[in-house]
């Protein structure tokens, strides 16, 4: 299968799942492939045959951009080095949880969720630590009598009761002895935000190689440089995020706008390109179009911001 196919594919799951999708993206080497929402989950997907061709700056990226937007990360893939990505099974790459189509389309289209995690050392189960600690409490069950039920150690159950994952036979053991479902699905779109994005947020005097970026930074917003997505920046102030786009060449300018416009319509943030002249670009529903001359001349952020509303449409 194609990339593109593989794509189609994850696009086609998402759709007949109820999200609200983007167009595949026509600009290469992103860090995402497609936005989709459905309710208040908001997915940014990237789309590989082979996962491990997937980077650590890729994912730096994309972890960012997650923040940001409120947003869960997802890898789909088809195999890695190892071979390929089995169904029912969540692995990780660089903390992104990576699945195949055929278990996202199990998990959204049948109502089958993943019940298996790859982790170094082998394939785990998540356990409920809260109800087997109560049961174990309850019925006067001591350590020894599990770790021995199980076959690991007393220490080892102390750390699933404090919810760390279980290898899978140990785990079908004591679900055996306790007579109780304590094997939980889990769920490829909860993702722990590492809050690192801080680390990339540039304002007050910080300077980028932008003209612009710069003067965005000395009017109040706050700027997190993108290198690896379809716009330059988000910027920001405590009222709102804005993806900005900055380019002076008319066709490049023309599919950002297209593709800010989409990912604005579906992540409910606005979206700005900046470039030289508006002349011959058309006006594009969820993104505003903004000249140099024009943020230039703005020595304010709550008037530049007025303008980005006033021109898309974003609710």
């Amino acid at each position: 299968m194609t990339r593109d196919d593989l794509i189609n594919t994850t696009r086609a799951i998402l759709a007949k799942a109820g999200f609200d999708i983007s167009a595949m993206l026509t600009l290469r080497s992103v860090c995402f492939d497609v936005v989709g929402r459905r309710d208040d989950k908001l997915l940014l997907i990237k789309i590989l045959s082979n996962v491990d061709a997937f980077s650590r700056e890729n994912a730096e990226e994309l972890k960012v951009l997650a923040d940001a937007l409120r947003a869960s990360p997802l890898l789909i893939g088809e195999r890695s080095s190892s071979g390929t990505l089995e169904p029912g099974i969540v692995y990780s790459r660089f903390n992104i949880p990576i699945m195949s189509n055929e278990t996202l389309a199990d998990h959204l289209l049948e109502d089958v969720p993943p019940f298996i995690f790859a982790a170094p050392g082998g394939l785990y189960v998540k356990l409920d630590s809260e109800l087997l600690r109560e049961v174990r409490e309850v019925h006067g069950i001591s350590l020894g009598t599990l770790a021995e039920v199980a076959g690991v150690s007393r220490r080892t159950i102390q750390m699933y009761e404090s919810g760390m994952g279980a290898m899978i036979d140990a785990a079908m053991r004591l679900e055996e002895f306790l007579d109780l479902p304590i094997i939980e699905p889990i769920n490829p779109f909860e993702y722990k935000s590492e809050n690192r994005s801080g680390e990339y947020e540039l304002s007050g005097d910080k300077r980028t190689d932008s003209i612009i970026l710069n003067h965005l930074l000395d009017i109040g917003y706050s700027v997190t440089p993108v290198t690896k997505g379809p716009f330059e920046a988000l910027s920001r102030d405590n009222k709102m995020i804005i993806l900005t786009s900055l380019d002076n060449e008319k066709e490049k300018v023309a599919q950002k706008a297209l593709i800010a416009s989409d990912i604005s319509r579906i992540s409910g943030r606005p979206s700005v390109v900046i470039v030289d002249s508006t002349r011959g670009l058309d006006k594009y529903r969820f993104t505003a179009v903004v000249t140099k001359d024009e943020v230039n001349g703005i020595d304010d952020k709550g008037e530049l911001t007025d303008l980005v509303m006033n021109r898309s449409n974003v609710e």
